[in-house]
């Protein structure tokens, strides 16, 4: 049996990325035995990125490990959020008694097939949250279109068994967080082999993050066609951060940034970040194609 300490604070930062990696490289090679991830030292973990940590479980099991959670009862104390999203019961945990907040964005896994079952849960869970931004439903459709384009990248490229989302409200931050996860192929290699060039991680992730360019093939439809999300992304003063291989690439207040990591991922991390401070009514203007807002 080998027992993990996860680190005591986990964020959707560099670091918190870093560590994350460095927690799925160290079983990398890891076949055929009991894993304990323990929860004894934590005192702060994004809830969004629980998505991250269950795609990391899933794999570890898809080699036949099995994978526990363990000594979770100070983290409990400190903070519940985890059996609130459900993440913590999905993982055979339980408690009596849930309270708090309704601050949370379900721990889900979806199948390949289940993309209706996600463009409802992107509905519920999100656009129609009370604390998400005034949006008209013109938008907010248009919204849904982009962030479930990350869902057909994963299912068409990423040859996963299945897709990791959650999310959270931080309410003395506000923001929020939805978290997308996939494992299996990385958006690295698909880029390199479409291009048939060896271009780094933080430049692949920046092709495909572009405009009408796609790896797929023949008449299936779009890339990531993320350009109406990245307009909201901006208006909003939120930021998309995108984790592969070891590439990192964020978009926040108009800006690029890239930077390649220290460990790899082996598929897509997608975080998503709205400011809730911004009290403006956003609408999809049909005659420009762009996002304007209406004080």
């Amino acid at each position: 049996m080998r027992k993990i300490y996860i680190p005591s604070k986990i964020t959707s930062a560099i670091d918190g990325y870093e560590l994350l990696l460095r927690l799925h490289s160290e079983f990398e090679k890891t076949n055929n035995e009991e894993i304990h991830f323990s929860f004894l030292n934590v005192v702060w973990f994004e809830a969004n990125l629980a998505a991250v940590l269950g795609a990391i479980i899933e794999e570890l099991e898809w080699r036949g490990n099995t994978v526990k959670i363990v000594e979770t009862d100070n983290y409990s104390r400190i903070n519940n959020v985890f059996f609130r999203n459900g993440f913590f019961p999905h993982h055979g945990i339980y408690i009596d008694v849930i309270s708090g907040g309704n601050t949370q964005i379900s721990y889900k896994m979806f199948l390949e097939s289940e993309d209706q079952l996600y463009n409802n849960y992107i509905q519920s869970e999100l656009l129609n949250n009370s604390g998400f931004p005034k949006h008209s439903p013109r938008l907010g459709a248009e919204i849904k279109r982009n962030i479930f384009e990350l869902f057909e990248n994963a299912r068409t490229h990423g040859k996963c068994s299945h897709i990791h989302t959650c999310g959270q409200f931080y309410p003395h931050y506000r923001k929020l967080n939805i978290t997308i996860v996939d494992t299996g192929k990385t958006i690295v290699s698909n880029v390199r082999e479409h291009l048939n060039n060896n271009l780094g991680s933080c430049e692949c992730i920046d092709w495909a993050m572009k405009m009408n360019n796609t790896t797929k093939a023949g008449n299936t439809p779009g890339g990531l066609g993320l350009g109406l999300i990245f307009d909201f992304i901006n208006l909003n003063k939120g930021k998309i951060q995108i984790v592969s291989s070891n590439g990192f690439w964020e978009l926040k207040e108009g800006r690029v940034r890239k930077l390649d990591l220290n460990f790899s991922f082996s598929g897509t991390i997608a975080n998503l970040e709205f400011n809730l401070d911004e009290h403006l009514l956003y609408h999809f203007a049909d005659e420009v194609k762009d996002l304007n807002n209406i004080f």
